[in-house]
């Protein structure tokens, strides 16, 4: 049944072991970078878990948990996307037209909504796309996780990739509109973070680099985690202790975390597994076209086609591949 739930979560025929150790791998690479910002903060005692609690807990990381905190959380989130869209024509052709939101999730609802999820934009154009943040408690959200927040939910991750579907106007509407695959879309959400640091949006930022390399650690230790519970007969203190080892999260939510994996087999997968298919397809099509790869053609090509399993993703970008002259 679990290798049923892989194959239908991430797209892909990869085993639960094959998944298993790509997390581990990437966990070491991606820790063996965080060690190195860590310690140009000053900071060399003690694991890297142990050391980004260190500055979670920081005041200079901390906003006040009160309704001026809430509010300035907003306004450095709308201000990160003014400087991210103002980058993205170096990325690609073809440009969102929806406009972005960034609110609060509603108080009423706040204590059983997860950290931040994504509204798209209407299809006739009379809503823009919003992405909602839980602002329940402020030092959930310290200050140099935000960037890489913002660039998964917002741009250039959900809102762009959805907006440009939506708005291409050469694919049926099943595509544009209905059809969604979790290993596109969120690993895309992943691309996103990383084509952010790509474009240098955390030059200046070492502290929301190491945010983003957070962010990318707790979606590799998903790997490890989910395939240890359901193939491996790991218990869900095993689970949780592994994940908080590997990234430095409180132990609150990565319980809920977990919990959530052990509901719903395979889900947590799609998100790295969809973001290593994309940077492998980039990889080879490269190799391919040497100095004729065009990065933002390559990317508007993608979006353009909507969300797909990888597996064909690869069939549409390869042949992309072959009409470049």
């Amino acid at each position: 049944m679990y290798s049923a739930a892989l194959v239908s979560r991430t797209t892909t025929t990869m085993s639960p072991d094959e998944i298993h150790n790509v997390g581990v791998e990437l966990i070491a690479q991606l820790n063996g970078e965080m060690d190195a910002i860590l310690r140009a903060e000053g900071l060399t005692r003690g694991s890297v878990a142990e050391r980004v609690q260190e500055i979670s807990r920081r005041p200079d990381q901390l906003y006040p948990n009160t309704d001026a905190g809430r509010e300035q959380i907003l306004a450095d989130l709308n201000a990160q996307t003014r400087e991210i869209v103002a980058m993205m024509p170096r990325a690609f052709n073809t440009l969102a037209r929806a406009q972005l939101e960034i609110r609060r999730v509603p108080p009423f609802t706040e204590a059983g909504a997860p950290g931040g999820y994504y509204q798209r934009a209407a299809l006739d154009g009379s809503r823009p796309g919003a992405y909602f943040i839980n602002l329940r408690d402020t030092a959930e959200w310290p200050k140099f996780t935000l960037p890489t927040l913002n660039y998964h939910e917002g741009v250039p991750g959900h809102h762009w990739q959805i907006s440009i579907q939506q708005e291409s106007g050469s694919i049926p509407f099943i595509r544009s509109a209905m059809l969604g695959f979790s290993a596109f879309s969120e690993g895309w959400g992943l691309y996103a973070e990383q084509l952010a640091d790509e474009l240098g949006a955390y030059q200046n930022n070492r502290l929301g680099r190491l945010g983003y390399l957070q962010s990318a650690t707790f979606r590799a230790s998903r790997l490890v985690c989910d395939t240890g519970l359901h193939a491996k007969r790991w218990t869900r203190e095993q689970a949780i202790q592994s994940m908080m080892q590997a990234t430095g999260d409180l132990e609150s939510s990565v319980t809920t975390e977990i919990e959530r994996y052990c509901v719903q087999p395979g889900q947590a997968c799609a998100y790295m597994i969809g973001r290593q298919a994309i940077n492998r397809i980039r990889q080879q099509t490269t190799a391919t076209l040497g100095a004729r790869f065009d990065l933002k053609r390559f990317h508007d090509t993608m979006l353009a086609n909507g969300a797909v399993p990888l597996s064909v993703l690869d069939r549409v970008l390869a042949d992309w591949a072959a009409t470049q002259g």
